[in-house]
């Protein structure tokens, strides 16, 4: 039986910043394939740690493998390369550009990178969010559920194998977070994506195959 990929390899991952110590030596491996909440306090490390593992801040020291990149080997003009089409990203805030209907939101960024028929995939991918009627709607003519469900689409779009979700309900109420978890985790099976949920909700982690608590920049 072959084993399943290690899509995430951070061993003894460091960040400094100043004199302020954020990590403290994390290890965390993520199977292809696999759910993983990353689940701590405001101030345990979750953010920089993703942080880090999207390449958007250098580790201190360590190693990040990334997908079968080394993230502490690439010039930045790199990592944003190795992020694009790899690596999606749903944030609490959502943004969106205001100038920019939902189609647009979701069509241009795959455009930019290269991505054939970004306005048919963008409009597939809101379809499969709920938003097949709203293509055409402005971020402020949208509820904020609506407009976290264009972020989703925003961030599936382009096909990722990884996903990241940091505190994606943090701005919705109960029942509206609660829907929007439920459409993440569905199109991320839909897709077969990795998906990776930085939160404080310990409810919200126990959904994902597996939990890792962070606290005080340290997996405990």
């Amino acid at each position: 039986m072959t084993e399943t990929p290690m899509v995430i390899d951070a061993r003894n991952v460091t960040l400094t910043l100043g004199e302020t110590a954020i990590l403290r030596g994390v290890d965390l491996r993520v199977r292809r394939g696999e759910s993983v909440a990353l689940l701590g306090a405001s101030g345990s490390g979750k953010s920089s740690l993703m942080a880090i593992l999207t390449g958007l801040e250098r580790a201190s020291a360590g190693q990040v493998l990334v997908d079968g990149l080394d993230f502490g080997l690439l010039g930045e003009d790199a990592l944003a390369h190795a992020r694009s089409g790899r690596i999606g990203i749903v944030l609490q805030a959502f943004h969106l550009l205001p100038t920019m209907t939902a189609q647009e939101n979701v069509a241009v960024p795959m455009e930019l990178a290269g991505i054939a028929d970004a306005w048919g995939r963008a409009a597939a991918e809101l379809a499969a969010v709920g938003l097949g009627h709203r293509i055409d709607h402005y971020p402020a003519q949208l509820s904020g559920g609506e407009q976290q469900r264009v972020a989703i689409a925003r961030a599936l779009g382009p096909r990722p194998p990884l996903v990241f979700a940091d505190e994606p309900t943090g701005n919705l109420d109960t029942a509206t977070g609660a829907a929007i978890m439920d459409l993440l985790f569905d199109r991320r099976a839909a897709l077969g994506a990795t998906l990776v949920v930085i939160t404080h909700d310990r409810s919200l982690a126990e959904r994902c195959d597996r939990v890792v608590t962070l606290a005080d920049g340290r997996v405990v």
